[in-house]
């Protein structure tokens, strides 16, 4: 017995080496090509960039993995207690491997049974960082072995730390702290039991567990995971059957932009951060993205700009409904329709009955999560006086005279409630035809605090605002003049206004006209810009050099290279709504050049700045503490541009156009300095305006993608301005009111706004205008586009004020 013994101990010595041994190559083998798990410690995973307003607001997020990575420290216990639960209980006692489900897993494999999980969190970060998910015995060797070698390397903490920020959730959410968001719209820190335990519930299979598709699944799974974290003694009995009755709760953030109206300026961001930094960086870098976006600021000029379209387009007439439906199951039909998601004010509904008083209306109904309608349906009414603009036909001409002529049941039409909310009465409403672009800027520092690119960003994404290329018409007028007051002309120089005729060098003739073909005779600087006379502006260019013009709106950034032709004065040129502001906001600074932005701040994943639009300097901002020093100063380094004398020169003569040019009345700020200028092209095909306060500059047009004709009277004063108005009363109403201030040595000499010579006490011609030193009225009526200068007896013959003038016995001043 004793040799038998010995015998089978031999044979089972023999066997354990023979296993051991080829277990030993096995590994060998196993191990040889094994993954370097050093890259752990220098774990940069895809994260999301993250683009916020200037008020910190969450205005859009990017990426391919949306996930937000989050140190281990921040996550709360009873987030990490659902996790170990549902994963791996014994997370802090293993050594990287659960040994009975390993020996479980092995065994299955070997009697020929289907390759088992049982995989630890470490075992799972080795396989989601190292290596592929195929379910061969081989990988899970090479995770086994990697697992070891990992919890030998790193801490548990820091092995818990890379999976929950790596693992998938679903939804495009990867991470804890983006499944937080994505799922519950809360930070990791707000999670409650039942919130933390519905993740934890995901990782195994996100889409099984779908909370609209799935929900009783994800319910049922959710309060497996409770009862787990209750028998494991992280939660109270009482606390975990209270957290099982809870709803999942889940709300299904968007990924869009989610501050209301931001779309054109988050488009522009991502545009910019792709040139600057590449789609990568953009997708993949975790940059924080602190934009100049005012979103009060937002919300006042996208409705101004949509009040203007609208109010255009109504005029113009009816389009036609959108489409046709069957309203025998009319919710579904119309809720498969795709509505302007911007314009929550309106709604998509279906015309169900109509007579000659009113309009009986279906509204489109919401979807779930789940894509599902609720199965009552909401009704509204349109009464005859709410769509009496659709009487009209596309063409303006009135087609109709009830509703019964207008629409027919099954039409699809947006309405716009009236009244307070469940009111049933509505307004029939269209997208207009017509489009336009609007920039609202800080003149001090280039900062963008609004654009509006267009009616609905979700009907068009091209950004007029900034993609669009328009001749700015009359708008370009006083960068002409600028170039004027700073070589030596003054807003009273006179130019004759008569007509003209031009050679141009392929021997056609050119004769620019006024609008409406009024002028005539000869009159100051300040007169021609407030009138926007063409033909004083073609004189005056034509006088200054085209040369020196082309220089002065290359200097602005209104064109990279302008033609110097005369054609080119009346801004015949093409460019943008953005550049335009800009340029303007040169003059309302006091000349200073400003280089426009809608980034404020860029930092990486770690929190450096890696970019910054203020470049100013401020000597002793940073004083460790305060010893009687005076108060900090922002050094202004930038370059100056514009003679800050021709700059107030200019801003004076365009408030004139708002006090008696071609926006006289259209615009009222209750009193506060502003000026600004219209612009129309030829055709009237493009409608400007651009203005400004001390602290705000805006500008925008309107026309047609496709230009054409706006009709008569589409003006830059009678359709522009009012947009600007409406705008700029509701944007300045509570910032402090300043005025525009007057240089230093600038002389202000009241003088007739005809002639531009000094003016005679009790003249009410007169005008107070601004002089640089060394300057002012002229002595002999001088003007521009005549051969030479008039002696005092001609002006008699030319100019009745200037006869009052001489008359009064003022001769002596001319």
């Amino acid at each position: 017995m004793i040799r038998l013994l010995g015998y089978f101990f031999g044979v089972a010595c023999v066997l354990f080496l023979g296993v051991a041994a080829i277990v030993a190559i096995y590994l060998a083998t196993v191990t040889k090509d094994l993954p370097d798990y050093a890259v752990l410690s220098s774990y940069e995973p895809p994260v999301t960039t993250r683009v916020h307003a200037g008020n910190g607001a969450l205005m859009a997020e990017y990426a391919k993995e949306r996930r937000l990575f989050l140190p281990i420290q921040a996550v709360p216990d009873r987030v990490k207690a659902a996790f170990l639960s549902a994963e791996d209980k014994n997370f802090y006692q293993h050594p990287g491997i659960d040994v009975t489900g390993f020996a479980r897993a092995v065994v299955a494999y070997l009697t020929g049974g289907p390759t088992q999980g049982g995989s630890t969190i470490t075992q799972q970060v080795a396989k989601n960082f190292l290596l592929s998910s195929e379910q061969t015995m081989e990988r899970k060797a090479k995770e086994a072995i990697l697992s070891f070698r990992i919890e030998q390397a790193y801490s548990k903490d820091k092995i818990l730390e890379l999976y929950l920020n790596e693992i998938f959730f679903g939804l495009n959410s990867y991470g804890i702290a983006s499944a937080s968001l994505t799922y519950f719209n809360k930070s990791v820190n707000e999670l409650t039991i039942a919130d933390a335990a519905y993740l934890a519930s995901l990782p195994k299979g996100p889409a099984n567990y779908h909370p609209f598709r799935h929900p009783e699944a994800a319910v049922t799974r959710r309060n497996w995971v409770i009862d787990r974290m209750v028998e494991n003694g992280y939660v109270s009995q009482s606390d975990g059957a209270e957290a099982k009755k809870q709803p999942l709760g889940v709300t299904g953030r968007s990924s869009g932009p989610s501050l209301f109206a931001s779309g054109y300026f988050a488009e522009a961001v991502r545009r910019q951060l792709i040139d600057q930094y590449g789609e990568k960086m953009l997708y993949e870098g975790g940059l924080s993205v602190r934009t100049s976006f005012d979103p009060a600021l937002q919300v006042f000029a996208r409705k101004a700009l949509q009040d203007g379209l609208t109010n255009y387009d109504e005029r113009r007439g009816f389009h036609g409904p959108i489409k046709q439906i069957d309203t025998a199951d009319w919710g579904k039909a119309l809720a498969d329709i795709p509505a302007l998601t911007d314009v929550p004010e309106w709604r998509l509904a279906v015309v169900l009955a109509v007579s000659d008083d009113s309009v009986d209306i279906g509204l489109q109904p919401p979807k779930d999560g789940a894509g599902k309608i609720p199965a009552e349906r909401e009704r509204g009414v349109i009464e005859a006086k709410n769509m009496q603009w659709a009487y009209r036909s596309d063409a303006g001409r009135k087609t109709a005279k009830s509703p019964a002529g207008v629409l027919s049941a099954g039409d699809v039409v947006y309405v716009e409630r009236l009244g307070e909310e469940g009111a049933n009465s509505y307004r029939l409403r269209q997208p207009p035809k017509v489009e336009g672009g609007l920039v609202a800027m800080d003149p001090k520092t280039g900062r963008v605090l609004a654009m509006v690119g267009g009616f609905s960003y979700a009907q068009s994404e091209f950004n007029r605002a900034t993609q669009a290329m328009r001749q700015p018409g009359s708008s370009f007028k006083p960068f002409v003049y600028a170039a004027a007051m700073d070589n030596g002309y003054t807003p009273a120089s006179v130019v004759s206004d008569d007509p003209l005729t031009i050679q141009t060098g392929n021997g056609q003739v050119w004769a620019p006209d006024n609008y409406e073909g009024e002028g005539g005779g000869a009159n100051t600087l300040r007169f021609a810009i407030e009138h926007s006379r063409n033909r004083m502006t073609v004189r005056l260019a034509n006088d200054l050099g085209m040369n020196t013009v082309a220089e002065y709106a290359e200097r602005f950034g209104i064109y990279d290279h302008m033609m110097p032709v005369l054609a080119m004065s009346l801004g015949s040129g093409e460019t943008t709504v953005m550049r335009m502001v800009s340029a303007y906001s040169v003059i309302a600074n006091g000349g200073k050049q400003i280089k426009p932005t809608l980034i404020d701040r860029i930092q990486d994943r770690y929190g450096k700045t890696i970019f910054k639009h203020e470049e100013r300097v401020c000597e002793g901002c940073n004083a460790s503490e305060w010893q009687n020093q005076d108060e900090p100063n922002v050094v202004d380094n930038r370059e100056t541009v514009l003679d800050p004398m021709t700059s107030y020169q200019i801003t004076s003569m365009l408030q004139g156009v708002i006090q008696r040019g071609t926006a006289a009345g259209k615009i009222d700020l209750g009193g506060r300095d502003v000026a600004g200028k219209t612009g129309t092209t030829n055709d009237e095909k493009d409608a400007w305006f651009v203005g400004f306060t001390p602290d705000l500059v805006a500008g925008l047009y309107i026309g047609f993608d496709s230009p054409s004709t706006l009709g008569r009277g589409g003006t830059g004063g009678s359709l522009s301005a009012p947009i600007f108005n409406e705008f700029m009363q509701v944007a300045v109403k509570d910032m402090p009111e300043s005025k525009f201030v007057i240089p230093a040595g600038m002389n202000l000499i009241p003088i007739d706004r005809k002639t531009g010579m000094a003016a005679v006490q009790g003249d009410p011609n007169t005008i107070i205008e601004a002089f640089k030193p060394g300057t002012g009225p002229a002595d002999r009526f001088s003007v521009i586009g005549m051969d030479n200068a008039m002696a005092p007896e001609e002006i008699l013959r030319t100019s009745p004020q200037a006869n009052q003038a001489v008359q009064s016995g003022a001769g002596g001043l001319y």
